[in-house]
Order: C-alpha cells, then structure tokens, then sequence
C-alpha cells in the first residue's frame, strides 16, 4: 500500500508547535476595542472578507437570499436562492454578504504582528484564502488589517488556524 507522506506523531507535535508558536505571535484585540473604533471612527472600520463559495448572500435586485455555489474567473457569482432553489448568476455589486451580525461572535480578534504576514494579507488572492479558511476580515486606517472568526464551540486550531497556516504556506514545522 502506497500513502502519501504519511505525518507521524513527532512530525505532527512539530506541526502544531509550529502554528501555536506563529499565532502567539498575533496581536489579540478584545471585540470591545474594535466595536469602540467603530463608534468612535463610524465608517473606517470596513468589513473587506470577500466572497467566497459557501458564503450566504443578500441579492439586492431580487429581494432575497441565497448560497454562493461557484465562482468563476471574471468575478460572476452562481448563487443558489433559498426560497425556490433556482441558481442564478450574478456579480459582486448585486450582492452583500449576509453574517449572524457587524461583528465576529468570538470576544477576541487579531491582526499580524510580522510585516511580512501584513503583506500578504494585501493581496485580494490571500484575502479569499484567509476567507476560505474561516475569518472575516475588516480594515482600519490606523491600525491596519483586523480579522476574527465568526464561531465557537469547537477547535478553532483545525478549523481555523492550521488551515491559515497551510494556505499562507508557511513550513517552519519541517
């Protein structure tokens, strides 16, 4: 029988060492911080998680809600509609992302510390992997990017942060 690379125990503690060392390196901000910037900045606290598959979505022009279902290469949507479970096609300014509320459920969120992970969170391409991994993502002039994880009740290192780790391809584990 063929597997392949298969992790061991020992590959999987360096793993898991690996990811909990990066996001100890996080700058942790309390949900109240950042409902304060928001009251107190209005608008400049801007939710900027781009839509990915899976996402639930308001479409203005039909007055509904449905499932993004695919999404091709020039930025159409295909979304499932709820109520009758017909797909349609639609575009980024058709829709707006519908979440449990303003903010994360969880009581904390993060940005990065490291420049380096900075960077790569400017790239649109990096922001759907983070999305894709779970986070929603905002920005604020002043304190840069911010994101958060709109769950609880489970293991947010699998569901979130080794995934985040994998996509933003790091291998300080090896």
């Amino acid at each position: 029988m063929i597997t392949n690379n298969p992790i061991t125990t020992d590959d999987k503690v360096k793993l898991e060492e690996a990811v909990h060392r990066w996001i100890n390196g996080f700058n942790a901000i309390p949900i109240g911080v950042v409902e304060k910037l928001q009251g107190y900045f209005g608008e400049d606290v801007s939710e900027i998680t781009p839509a990915i598959k899976g996402s639930r979505v308001y479409i203005f022009n039909k007055n509904e809600y449905g499932e993004i279902v695919e999404i091709s290469d020039d930025g159409i949507y295909r979304v499932k509609m709820e109520n009758n479970s017909k797909t349609i096609k639609v575009s980024n300014e058709d829709i707006e992302q519908d979440y449990h509320g303003g903010l994360p459920m969880w009581g904390s969120m993060w940005s990065f510390d490291d420049g380096v992970d900075k960077c790569w969170l400017e790239d649109e391409k990096n922001q759907k992997k983070m999305a894709a991994c779970g986070f929603r993502i905002y920005e604020q002039e002043d304190y840069g990017y911010i994101f958060g994880i709109d769950g609880i009740g489970y293991s947010f290192y699998d569901a979130h942060w080794l995934p985040l780790y994998k996509a933003r391809g790091l291998k300080w584990h090896m």
